[in-house]
C-alpha cells in the first residue's frame, strides 16, 4: 500500500475548481520547490484524479492507492513538466499509466480473495440511502456498459471537462477519434436511458 503523503480528505479540496491556467502555473512553480504551489496543485486536481482512476480501474478498493501513486509519480517528474499542455492533461496521462501498470502487475501476480463474491462484498460495503445514491449507481452501470475507449473519452470530456484536444493527448489518439468516441458513447447512453425509462412503468 502506498504511504499517504498527500491530502487524504476530499473535504480538504477547494470547493471551486480552479481553471487549467492556475493549476498549470502552480505545477510550474512547484518545479522550483515552492511547497505552497505543490499543495495547491495537488488539492486542485485530487478529485479529478480520483474520479478518473475510479472509472478506469474498476476496483473501488484500489482507487486511493492509484491516486496516491499518480501524485507521487507526478511530483517525482515535475522537473520534466514544461507547461506545453495543461497540468491536468499531463497529470491524467500519468494516472492512465499508473492504472495500466497496476493491471499489468495484477495480471502477472493475481491476488486471491478470501470472499467468494468479492464484487458483491464491495457493493454491500458502499454507503446507501444517500441523496442521489440510486442515480449514481444507474450512471455507473450505464458507463460500465460502454466499451473501454468510449467510456474513457466520455469521462474525460463530459465528466472531467477536459477539452477534446487534451483528452486526445491523454488517450494518445487523434482529436477526431475522441469526438467520434464521445458521440457514440452519448448515443449509446441515450438509447439505454430511453430503454430504462420505458421499462420502468412495466417493472412498477
Amino acid at each position: 500500500m502506498i504511504t499517504p503523503a498527500l491530502p487524504a480528505s476530499r473535504d480538504e479540496c477547494d470547493t471551486a475548481a480552479p481553471d487549467d491556467e492556475s493549476t498549470t502555473a502552480w505545477a510550474l512553480a512547484a518545479r522550483s520547490g515552492d511547497t505552497d504551489a505543490v499543495e495547491r496543485f495537488v488539492r486542485a486536481l485530487h478529485r479529478d484524479v480520483l474520479r478518473y482512476v475510479a472509472h478506469l480501474c474498476g476496483d473501488p478498493q484500489a482507487v486511493d492507492d492509484l491516486a496516491q501513486d499518480t501524485f507521487l509519480r507526478a511530483l517525482g517528474s515535475l522537473h520534466r513538466f514544461e507547461g506545453r499542455s495543461s497540468a491536468r492533461a499531463w497529470l491524467l496521462s500519468i494516472a492512465r499509466r499508473a492504472v495500466i501498470d497496476s493491471h499489468r502487475y495484477a495480471a502477472a501476480r493475481p491476488r486471491l480473495s478470501d470472499t467468494a463474491d468479492w464484487q458483491l462484498a464491495v457493493e454491500l460495503a458502499q454507503p446507501q440511502g444517500l441523496p442521489g445514491f440510486d442515480d449514481g449507481i444507474v450512471l455507473l452501470d450505464l458507463l460500465s456498459s460502454l466499451p473501454d475507449e468510449r467510456r474513457e473519452a466520455f469521462i474525460l470530456t463530459q465528466l472531467l471537462g477536459l477539452p477534446y484536444a487534451e483528452a486526445a493527448e491523454v488517450s494518445h489518439c487523434p482529436v477526431g477519434t475522441v469526438r467520434s468516441r464521445v458521440a457514440r458513447a452519448r448515443a449509446t447512453l441515450m438509447d439505454r436511458l430511453s430503454d430504462t425509462d420505458e421499462s420502468a412503468p412495466v417493472a412498477a
